[in-house]
């Protein structure tokens, strides 16, 4: 289904965020991802109780604006693994920091400095994993990867093997290997293929692919940091940001609309 609405691109983002996807295997990372996955299936009911509360309190038709300010303030503090810092932050975005304190006539300020830096591991192991938005499991078999000498740097490629529908389980697998002369995953082909092996794939889009491909990629090629206080770095951003919406020449300063902002807070705050 496509993302059409603010709402849908709100928890399509988280989705890809915290993963959103039951990840088997053993690994480091698994169970890194396997603990993302369970805190994104607890929160986001609540998440999603607590706006709809507030809009009942606000009216209905702030909830495509509330989604569309959620999603533009998270966006710019989320990195593609989920953690929290300056990710996304070109002039335009008005994006600060303070810089300068009581205690301090300048604190040198770069975009990781409240971070603590989790270093993931090198080597892919086979992963399995179902997408619950299509509920298609993806299998990753990774015995035909050659190990890299001396640090070299190759590119990831996706071959198809195999894919299956039986009992209401759809399956697809995958060979992953490097890239040898510049060869590049065929994405056109691998869903021709998927498309082909069985009625039951026949919807099968291209950005369900490029999505379970990059779940697989994200084993190693993602850098995962710890905020050491996420909750007053958040808190303090999107407190700069709302002063600087309310004091924008732009703003109407109506009761209605200062209810609503009210309400943006207090979800943004939750």
């Amino acid at each position: 289904m496509a993302t059409n609405t603010k709402k849908d691109k709100f928890y399509n983002v988280l989705k890809n965020i915290f993963i959103g996807a039951k990840i088997e295997g053993n690994s480091g990372y698994v169970n890194l991802m396997r603990i993302k996955n369970k805190y994104y299936q607890d929160f986001k009911g609540q998440l999603a109780t607590d706006i709809d509360k507030k809009l009942d309190e606000v009216g209905r038709n702030f909830e495509e604006e509330l989604y569309n300010k959620l999603y533009t303030f998270f966006k710019k503090y989320f990195s593609e693994s989920g953690s929290i810092y300056f990710s996304y932050t070109p002039l335009q975005e008005k994006v600060y920091e303070r810089i300068y304190r009581d205690d301090k006539d300048v604190m040198l300020f770069w975009k990781t400095n409240m971070l603590y830096y989790v270093k993931t591991e090198r080597l892919y192991q086979n992963m399995d994993f179902q997408d619950e938005d299509n509920q298609i499991w993806y299998h990753f078999d990774v015995s035909e990867l050659e190990h890299k000498k001396n640090n070299e740097k190759k590119e990831l490629i996706f071959e198809y093997y195999k894919s299956w529908h039986e009992d209401n389980k759809r399956e697809i697998f995958f060979k992953v290997k490097y890239s040898k002369n510049g060869s590049k995953t065929k994405i056109e082909d691998i869903l021709k293929k998927v498309k082909k092996s069985t009625k039951a794939f026949g919807s099968y889009k291209e950005q369900e692919l490029k999505r379970a491909l990059g779940i697989f990629r994200k084993q190693s090629e993602v850098d995962y940091f710890i905020n050491k206080n996420a909750q007053d770095f958040l808190q303090e951003q999107f407190s700069l940001w709302i002063k600087t919406y309310v004091f924008d020449d732009d703003t109407i300063f109506e009761e209605e609309r200062l209810k609503q902002l009210k309400a943006l807070r207090d979800i943004a705050y939750n």
